[in-house]
This record gives C-alpha cells, sequence and structure tokens, in this order.
C-alpha cells in the first residue's frame, strides 16, 4: 500500500474531525445568538469580545464539574453510552465529498475519505446506530424518566427513517447512483437535486429534525415532561458528550442535505473559477461555498427551534405514520411514471 495514500487519508480524518468538533463547539455559541436575536436580547457576551469565547468556558466547565454516576446505574453501560453517541455522530463524515479532486505537485488528493458505491447506505446505517447511544444511557441510568425518553427516542428514530428512506428511493430514481460523490458530479452547472425532488428535499429535511431530535422534534429531551431526557443522570464530560453529539450530528445532517439536493461543492460560475484560480485553489472555494450551504442549513434548523413550539407525542407520530410516508410513497410513484414517460418520448 502507498504510504503517502495512508497519510493523506489520515490527514483529511484527522482536519475533518477537527473541523467536526470546532462546528460543534461554536453551534452551540451560536444557538444562543440565534435565540438572542430572535428574542431581542444580546446572548453571551462577557466571554471575550462579542462572547466569542463562551464555547472554550463551557468546555472547561464540563471537564472541571463533578463526575457522578449514579449508585443503582449499571455503570459500564452509563459510561459507553455518550461514547457511542459521539462515534456514530462522527463517523458518518466519512463519505461525504467535501471538495472536488486537488493536485499537488503532480498528485491527485480526493477531499473525501472514501468513496464507496453505497454512500447513502452507509449514511443511514450510521443513523441507525445512533439511536443506541441514547438508549443505551437511558436505560443504564436506572431512571423512569430517562428510560421514557430513550423509549421514546427510538420510536421517533425509527418512525421518521421510514420516511426518510422512502423519500432518498424517489432521488436514487433520478440519479440512478447511491455514491455521493456521483450525485454531487451530476448537480454540476445549476442541475441541483432541489429542482427535480422538491418534495423529496422537503421529506428528507422534516426526517432530519426528527433524527437530530430538534425542536419542534425533541421529545426524547422534554423538559416539561422528562425531567432532562436521556441524559438526566449523566454530569461532567459525558453529558458533554451527548450535547456535542447533537450538534455534530446536526452538522453531518446539513452536509448531506446540502451534498444530496444542493450540489454539494457545486457553485454557479465554477468552471470559469477552476481555469483561473488553479488545482488548489478552486477546489478550495468549492469546499468553502459547501460549507457556506452547511452554515445556511444549521442556522435553519436554529431558527426553527426558536419559532416552532414543540410537537405532542401524538401529533408526532400522526405526522410521521399518517403524513410523511404516505406523501414519501406518492413521491416515488410519481417520479416513477415522470421518469418512465421521459424515458419513452
Amino acid at each position: 500500500m502507498d504510504i503517502a495514500f495512508v497519510i493523506e487519508k489520515f490527514v483529511l480524518v484527522a482536519i475533518i474531525f477537527g473541523i467536526s468538533l470546532l462546528i460543534a463547539m461554536y453551534s452551540t455559541y451560536a444557538e444562543r445568538k440565534v435565540a438572542a436575536f430572535l428574542q431581542d436580547r444580546l446572548g453571551p457576551d462577557r466571554a471575550g469580545p462579542f462572547g466569542i469565547l463562551q464555547p472554550l468556558a463551557d468546555g472547561v466547565k464540563m471537564f472541571m464539574k463533578e463526575e457522578i454516576i449514579p449508585s443503582n446505574a449499571s455503570k459500564w453501560l452509563f459510561m459507553v453510552g455518550p461514547g457511542l453517541a459521539m462515534l456514530t455522530a462522527c463517523i458518518g463524515t466519512a463519505v461525504i465529498p467535501w471538495g472536488s479532486d486537488i493536485t499537488i505537485a503532480g498528485r491527485v488528493i480526493p477531499l473525501q475519505v472514501t468513496d464507496i458505491n453505497v454512500g447513502i447506505l452507509y449514511i443511514f446505517g450510521v443513523v441507525s446506530l445512533g439511536v443506541y447511544g441514547v438508549m443505551i444511557g437511558g436505560w443504564a441510568s436506572n431512571n423512569k424518566y430517562s428510560l421514557l425518553s430513550a423509549i421514546r427516542a427510538a420510536s421517533q428514530n425509527i418512525s421518521y427513517e421510514i420516511a426518510m428512506g422512502l423519500s432518498i428511493i424517489a432521488l436514487l430514481l433520478v440519479t440512478g447512483t447511491m455514491s455521493l460523490k456521483e450525485i454531487v458530479e451530476q448537480q454540476h452547472g445549476w442541475h441541483w437535486n432541489v429542482l427535480y425532488q422538491p418534495l423529496g428535499f422537503l421529506l428528507f429535511m422534516i426526517c432530519s429534525f426528527a433524527e437530530t431530535n430538534r425542536a419542534p422534534f425533541d421529545l426524547p429531551e422534554c423538559e416539561t415532561e422528562l425531567i432532562g431526557g436521556y441524559h438526566t443522570e449523566y454530569s461532567s464530560m459525558k453529558l458533554g458528550f451527548y450535547l456535542f453529539a447533537e450538534y455534530i450530528n446536526m452538522f453531518v445532517s446539513s452536509a448531506v442535505m446540502a451534498t444530496l439536493y444542493f450540489g454539494g461543492y457545486n457553485y454557479p460560475g465554477m468552471d470559469w473559477v477552476l481555469l483561473h484560480t488553479g488545482p488548489i485553489i478552486g477546489p478550495l472555494i468549492g469546499t468553502l461555498v459547501f460549507f457556506i450551504k452547511i452554515f445556511a442549513f444549521i442556522f435553519f434548523f436554529m431558527w426553527v427551534r426558536w419559532t416552532i413550539p414543540r410537537f405532542r407525542y401524538d401529533q408526532l407520530m400522526h405526522l410521521g405514520w399518517k403524513g410523511l410516508i404516505p406523501l414519501a410513497i406518492a413521491n416515488i410513484i410519481i417520479t416513477g411514471i415522470v421518469i418512465a414517460i421521459i424515458e419513452k418520448f
């Protein structure tokens, strides 16, 4: 095996992991600043200029707080839960294409850890595993509120994964591939999939809110009913892991939506920019555009949280099973008919 290839991948994994943690850190800051803006407040403004050092202060606080494990908890699983939540949140970034290939000293370096031909299935597999961290943490706490929260999270994830999977089937009918790299390349030149699959995108986005346990689908953490949800008994950095995992999941969901429906790293005038900026700066501009799209989705996640009230649990299940799933099936049928007509004539 080429040692340079191993080094490239190791460096890329380290950079993506670092960026994921950095974005998760400053998403907590952005969340409070967006909430403050929408509620006509200032938000964090004590730690550094404009409160920019607030995430660092929060990190130090999490590390310095007392570590408490309930005496009746299943101690090993209690510790495994937060780690599993973080692991499944981070590994979803492996198949996302972060930019077009960079050429350095005659060597072509892809800005993607791995391009597997079942990339979408990999994403769904990782998303499905994510609920285990919540389930294990809720069950191991030996707290009835935490257990109720874990059960809610599991049923919510299962319900909305079905609608999410069905919404993707219509996209696969259009693209004919499950490789995220190929899907992005097909969207070059304003052929963004959101123009061909607007209903599929809407369904996928709503399911993403439910899969990441974000408001108005944050029933597993419903403080009015369940104290703090599945992480009620957690403190110190174990609690920090659960909170970090939520923000990393939000980041990965935003990246997947931008990749599947909004062209990924493609943007208007991309060919002209690549021609005039060279094989290094050009692809990095595409990566910058990709991150701008991701940040726009993250802002939308936050905007919705501070705008729409939380659903009741029966409303959440009603929407998932009686609303989104029938719409997703109808979208598949309509897409199939349209494709058949186009191919025929």
